[in-house]
Order: structure tokens, then C-alpha cells, then sequence
């Protein structure tokens, strides 16, 4: 309960006989009601709240950032649902085990049986195999838990067969939840007050094992029962000085170099680049944010900058830091340096826009490839003519787009870098459209 504004006062300290697990086990939500965030799937009328209400489970990817909860909410929804719960790591697991599990999961029918899979995207191609016909026959449900984009490392065949939920790193606000319920959950005369709190939310970065570990460690070094910022900073170490000594959180100085290298200030950028590298940013997040930006911010313009980025991630990956920091430093100064255009940027949102609300209008047949001698009976590809066998490589008078669209301009050049030459080309290509 809280006794002023800015301090909680503690309930005795809970003593049980895991006190020697981590904090982040010991307070795990064993209910969907302590579940916290993810509100948009866990919300009145969202598809987890729906699923849990029903008492039923499907198979499932979770995707998610790191302590963003999905081994919890995969516990929460079997446990909800009353069905037999068989987890194993894919990072410790290998085939044998995966057999086992089914072994167990057909022996143990008609009980429902969920197999959870923690960082399935480690799991090769025959390890996934595996479960296909298992899945496809109800021996068991799948559910998979990766911090990795489930396109690219969960085989089609099993990703075709569950539903996948993204995730999304926890709020501040969640994070004091967790961190305030776990106070009065595990202590008793260790008292901290909100704005420490709030410090350390915005240190964990949507990461409830970082804030509830920051917790627990805090507690072990305090001699008395109060944590306070020395605590915290002893903790978090020079990272918690540099990071927040002038009350600018993370997301504040990822916006400031964002917004510097579109504002083309090497300076600044570059300045804003080191503030977070000194303050214990992870430099392949600003890696992944940078490729974001040669994309959204610069795209055309300069279509090297994005092979530079991406090189320079790369190049990171293979040094890591110090060596590394070098390759991105290097990235940041050639991205704030070279011409803008959000031309890409713009279309991209455009025709997301258009292809979600109109129909899928289908694919003339004079696109369509005929392999066979039946589709070439039913005229596919009859009519289509090749551009390389046309003047300039160019046929002025086609439609490309479906017969039931007109044609539509996305993308629109700007008159900066090589998009201006782009667009000089493509201005000169719609005269001759329009002149037949």
C-alpha cells in the first residue's frame, strides 16, 4: 500500500524455500489476472482475452522482445485452458527430446497436451519436421516462443499451422507494476520510492527480468532497508550516470539522433551516436535503427546508404565493441552527410494503404507465366509483350497494374541525389505513356 506520494511501505517479507531462485521466477504471474501488458491481445474483446475466456488453446508463435513475457502468457493460457504442459529450450533440445515429448503427448491422450518451445527459431529444419503431423492431427498443440521474426526462422509448413501473436516490450508504466507487485510480494523493510523506480523502468527498456534483476540487486547491496539512487547506481554502474545524468531517458536521445541525421548535422549525430554508446546502449540496437534510417529517411536519394549501414552492421557483428563502434560512428556520419528523401518512405505507407482496402484484384493473364500447355490454352501470358524487344526498353502503352485499378502514382521523387536523376527518367517514361 502506498503511505505518501512518493513512498511505499512494505508487508513482511515473504520467506519460502525457492527464496534461493531469481526474483523474476519467484513473482511470476501463475494467473492470467497478474498477467501485465500486452493489452492488446489480452484486452476485453482481444484474441488472447477471447481464446482464455473460451478455456480453449490453438497453436501459436509468440514473438516478442526479451522479457516482454511470452513464457508466462504460454503458461498462463495452458494452465487457463486445463490441458498437460511440456516445455523444453530449444537452445538445450535436440531431437531426441522432441520425440519424447510427442511419446508422452500420445500417451497420454484424449488429455490435451501443449508442447512449448522456447526459442524455436534455434530448432533446425528437422527438429521443426517433427512436429508437423502431430500438430496436423491433434497428438499435440504447438506453441513456440522467439525473439526473432517467425518469417524467416520457423519453417512454412509449421508456421502455415499456428496463429502468430506479436508482442511488444513493456511499458514504463508495466514495468512499475511489476516492480511495485514484486516489492510487496518478496520484502518487507526495504522501502523505494517512485522515482528510483521510474529509473530503473526506463533503464530496463521493456525488459521485466532487467528491472526485476535490478531489483533484487539493489536490495542485496543496500545496508539499510531503503534504496536510493546511490544504490541504483552502484548497480547499473557508470552506464545509470551517463545515461540519465541530465534526465534524458532512452527514448529521448534514439528521437535526437534520429531527428539530427535527418536534420543532415554530422556533428550532432555523431554526438548523440557516442551519448548512447557511453551510456550502455546495445550498439546493434542503434545498428537496426540506423538501416531503418537509410531506408525511411534517405532510401533513393542515396542508394548506397543503406549498403552502408547494413555494412556496418555487419562489421559490428563480426568486432564487437570497442572495434565495432568505429564501423557504426562511421555509418552515422555518412547517413546525416548525404541528400534526404522519405519518397520511399511515402509510397511505401501509400500502397499499404490502398492493397488493404480494395479487393485482391487478380493477375491479368497476359502476366502470368504458362509452364504448362494447359495454362497456355487458357491464354497466360498471350499479349504480353517484352520490353527488352522494345525502344528504350519501355512499352508506353501497357498496364501493369491490375485491369480493375487505373494508374496510380506512389512513389514521387524528390529533386535531391540520385532520385532526382530517378525522377527525370521516370517524368520522361510517363510523357511517352501519355503520348500513345
Amino acid at each position: 500500500m502506498i503511505n505518501d506520494q512518493n513512498r511505499l511501505t512494505k508487508m513482511p517479507t515473504k520467506m519460502s524455500d525457492s527464496s534461493h531462485r531469481p526474483l523474476a521466477a519467484r513473482v511470476r504471474p501463475t494467473s492470467l489476472n497478474e498477467f501485465v501488458g500486452q493489452i492488446h491481445l489480452l484486452g476485453p474483446d482481444k484474441p488472447l482475452q477471447l481464446l482464455a475466456q473460451s478455456k480453449q488453446i490453438h497453436s501459436m508463435i509468440l514473438w516478442g522482445p526479451p522479457g516482454s513475457g511470452k513464457t508466462t502468457l504460454a503458461r498462463n493460457l495452458v494452465n487457463n485452458a486445463d490441458a498437460q504442459l511440456l516445455e523444453m529450450s530449444a537452445v538445450s533440445s535436440g531431437l531426441k527430446d522432441v520425440r519424447a515429448a510427442l511419446e508422452t503427448a500420445r500417451n497420454s491422450m484424449p488429455t490435451r497436451t501443449v508442447v512449448f518451445i522456447d526459442e524455436v527459431h534455434r530448432f533446425n529444419k528437422a527438429q521443426q519436421d517433427a512436429f508437423l503431423p502431430h500438430v496436423e492431427d491433434g497428438t499435440i498443440t504447438f506453441i513456440g516462443a522467439t525473439t526473432e521474426n517467425p518469417s524467416f526462422e520457423v519453417i512454412s509448413p509449421l508456421l502455415s499451422r499456428t496463429r502468430v501473436f506479436v508482442l511488444k516490450k513493456l511499458t514504463p508504466e508495466d514495468l512499475q507494476t511489476l516492480v511495485k507487485r514484486a516489492v510487496s510480494l518478496e520484502y518487507s523493510t526495504i522501502d523505494i520510492d517512485d522515482e528510483c523506480i521510474e529509473l530503473m523502468c526506463h533503464y530496463a527498456d521493456g525488459d521485466a527480468r532487467r528491472v526485476l534483476s535490478l531489483l533484487e540487486f539493489s536490495i542485496q547491496i543496500a545496508s539499510e532497508s531503503v534504496i536510493t539512487k546511490s544504490h541504483l547506481e552502484t548497480v547499473m554502474g557508470q552506464t545509470y550516470r551517463n545515461f540519465d545524468k541530465r534526465g534524458e531517458h532512452f527514448y529521448d536521445q534514439i528521437s535526437a539522433l534520429h531527428k539530427a541525421l535527418r536534420g543532415s548535422d554530422p556533428d550532432a549525430s555523431l554526438y548523440w551516436f557516442m551519448r548512447m554508446i557511453d551510456g550502455g546502449c546495445d550498439p546493434l540496437y542503434i545498428a537496426r535503427r540506423l538501416v531503418r534510417f537509410a531506408s525511411e529517411d534517405i532510401g533513393l536519394a542515396d542508394s548506397r546508404a543503406l549498403s552502408l549501414a547494413l555494412d556496418a552492421w555487419d562489421t559490428y557483428s563480426r568486432l564487437g565493441s570497442p572495434e565495432g563502434e568505429l564501423s557504426l560512428a562511421q555509418a552515422v556520419l555518412y547517413l546525416a552527410s548525404v541528400p534526404k528523401s522519405n519518397a520511399t518512405y511515402t509510397a511505401f505507407k501509400e500502397v499499404r494503404s490502398l492493397v488493404n482496402e480494395n479487393p485482391a484484384w487478380p493477375v491479368p493473364l497476359r502476366f502470368r507465366n504458362a509452364p504448362t500447355e494447359l495454362m497456355a490454352e487458357l491464354d497466360y501470358g498471350k499479349g504480353y509483350r517484352y520490353a527488352h524487344n522494345e525502344a528504350d526498353a519501355f512499352v508506353p502503352d501497357e498496364h501493369y497494374f491490375p485491369d480493375e485499378m487505373p494508374e496510380t502514382q506512389f512513389y514521387r521523387p524528390t529533386d535531391r541525389g540520385l532520385e532526382k536523376k530517378i525522377g527525370e527518367h521516370l517524368a520522361r517514361l510517363r510523357k511517352l505513356k501519355q503520348s500513345t
